[in-house]
């Protein structure tokens, strides 16, 4: 048996593992279909790890709140790789009653050839539903904070949105703010494919940031307004500055981004100022939740899992390229670290 592991910075293999026995409240899974997180997965990957950075003392590190799996550092040769994976399970312990073997599910998990899940009171293991789409079960991270930054946006009908960034978080928040009854809804990304798959799915408008004056362009698109929401899941800060300038009075940046360190330019004030932006720090995963108690984080993931299932969230153009397991070593290192601008999301599968 095998599972994608990163050896070193910037170097992924398949090395070899013994199968794991199941305990009673366990499930084993025959993986047939998985893929990576493109965002902080990769900083881990190539050895940036934020909680690694030298500005946190050990002391302060315990007060700065982590994802689940998240880690202060990282132990090459044994971090695995990967986010999500569907497949059948192929052995259920003594106490689980839910599922059962032959049954179809997505869960959390690395790429590996058979994953270990708990199964009792574990919401985070999903049955797939008859003619739900394995690519859209893979995006079920990306869309909870998607679904987050159009939320903490308080996208309404009517508005005037835009979405800066088109990974598979800002492909999913077009999906989302579209259907919420945005009147306009603008995608911005200086990567072409990644444009054409934001129009093909609810885009009204794309800009390429370095091709134009973004901030200047949703003015004169909305009539000298400007946006009344901007989703931020770039992280860079040229990207902020133009959203500052595009933002309606008054209006509200989503910020999704896991940023890094600005350099030295971000102005806060002229457009900032005048505009009275308001920038809200947008996480799915923490708790409370903005709109705590009536949403919390297994609110966000079974609405995202209800959307992603029933079709109305479309992520099979987000899934590209498609790759067998025995070559995901290399279209990792390939497709996620080296040349990320030629996938989304990249999609593994084990047989034909």
């Amino acid at each position: 048996m095998k599972k994608l592991v990163a050896v070193k910075p910037r170097d992924a293999a398949l090395l070899e593992y013994e199968n794991q026995e199941v305990k009673p409240n366990e499930v084993k899974i025959e993986v047939e279909f998985a893929s990576p997180k493109h965002g902080t997965e990769v900083i881990d990957f190539r050895g940036l790890t934020p909680f690694m950075d030298e500005n946190f003392s050990e002391e302060w590190r315990m007060f700065l709140p982590r994802e689940e799996g998240s880690a202060p550092g990282i132990v090459f040769g044994e971090f695995q790789l990967g986010n999500m994976v569907v497949g059948k399970i192929i052995e259920a312990g003594s106490e689980v009653k839910d599922y059962k073997e032959g049954e179809t599910v997505c869960t959390y998990g690395p790429i590996m050839e058979t994953v270990v899940v708990n199964a009792i009171d574990n919401h985070r293991l999903r049955k797939m539903p008859e003619g739900g789409k394995w690519q859209n079960a893979v995006c079920y991270d990306p869309a909870q904070f998607a679904m987050s930054g159009v939320r903490d946006a308080n996208v309404r009908a009517g508005d005037y949105v835009v979405v800066v960034g088109l990974g598979a978080i800002g492909q999913i928040a077009i999906q989302l703010a579209k259907k919420a009854g945005a009147s306009i809804v603008v995608g911005v990304d200086p990567l072409e494919n990644r444009r054409e798959i934001a129009l093909k799915n609810g885009a009204d408008v794309c800009f390429d940031p370095t091709a134009c004056d973004v901030g200047l362009e949703v003015k004169k698109l909305t009539n000298k307004l400007g946006a009344d929401s901007i989703i931020e899941t770039s992280g860079n800060a040229a990207a902020l500055q133009a959203a500052l300038r595009g933002i309606a009075y008054g209006g509200t940046i989503s910020y999704v981004a896991f940023g890094k360190a600005f350099p030295e330019g971000l102005n806060f004030g002229r457009e900032a100022h005048f505009n009275n932006a308001k920038i809200v720090f947008s996480r799915a995963a923490s708790e409370p939740n903005p709109d705590y108690p009536r949403w919390n984080r297994k609110r966000i993931e079974d609405t995202c899992w209800e959307l992603l299932m029933n079709g109305y969230l479309n992520c099979e153009d987000i899934i590209d390229p498609v790759v067998p397991f025995s070559e995901s070593a290399e279209a990792y290192m390939h497709f996620v670290d080296q040349r990320p601008e030629l996938s989304i999301k990249m999609g593994i599968y084990y047989k034909k």
